[in-house]
């Protein structure tokens, strides 16, 4: 995806301001390249932290990026740091993935704590280089926009499934590049013609007296 965009921007000057994709391209990293680049990733993020126990997920913390924190629906700050390092290298790097972690005994004696980490002595929480994308692409999903984008995305996706399983082209018959044109376009041809038909009915004829 990433030539392609680059070749479009190249070849014919287009930067898209959207991309709509599927979930295989939701990583961090691929929805941080998409933001940097001014794209906004109408794509479902490809997220593992929810918890399926009961307990509380990640997206149930409140994310501080002013003091660096999360903060628990109790009140209580995970840090990744609670004092200032002399040494640059041992302070926050903004790089791979951080760690965030409450204080055992303002865990120990939290009354939500069964809910939060019945099986740890305190609560702790990764945060990717990348999540500041990875939220965007979840606060686009929430719009209305999103829905509509889908249904596009969806239409085009039916057109490749109509390639691959009506008209055979699971396997290309012709060979090299220009047989390969050749067969897309008559399958092209075949496809468009056969929307002009569902758009444009035949005029019934009526029958003689």
């Amino acid at each position: 995806m990433r030539t392609i965009l680059d070749r479009a921007k190249e070849r014919h000057d287009i930067d898209p301001e959207r991309l709509i994709t599927n979930t295989a391209y939701g990583s961090g990293p691929m929805l941080g390249w998409l933001v940097d680049r001014g794209i906004k990733p109408y794509t479902p993020v490809l997220d593992k932290t929810g918890r399926t126990d009961g307990t509380w997920s990640r997206t149930d913390f409140e994310w501080d990026p002013e003091n660096n924190q999360y903060i628990c629906p109790e009140g209580e700050p995970l840090k990744q740091f609670r004092r200032n390092y002399s040494d640059p290298y041992r302070g926050p790097s903004g790089k791979s993935v951080a760690k965030y972690q409450a204080l055992k005994h303002a865990c120990q004696a939290c009354s939500s704590k069964m809910k939060c980490c019945p099986k740890a002595d305190a609560r702790k929480i990764t945060r990717e280089e990348h999540e500041n994308a990875r939220q965007l692409a979840r606060d686009i999903a929430k719009a209305k926009q999103y829905a509509v984008s889908m249904r596009l995305h969806k239409k085009v996706e039916m057109l490749f499934a109509h390639f691959k399983r009506i008209l055979g082209l699971g396997r290309l018959r012709l060979r090299a590049p220009c047989g390969a044109n050749d067969e897309f376009l008559l399958a092209s041809t075949a496809q468009n013609l056969r929307i002009l038909a569902k758009i444009f009915p035949a005029p019934q004829q009526t029958s003689k007296a």
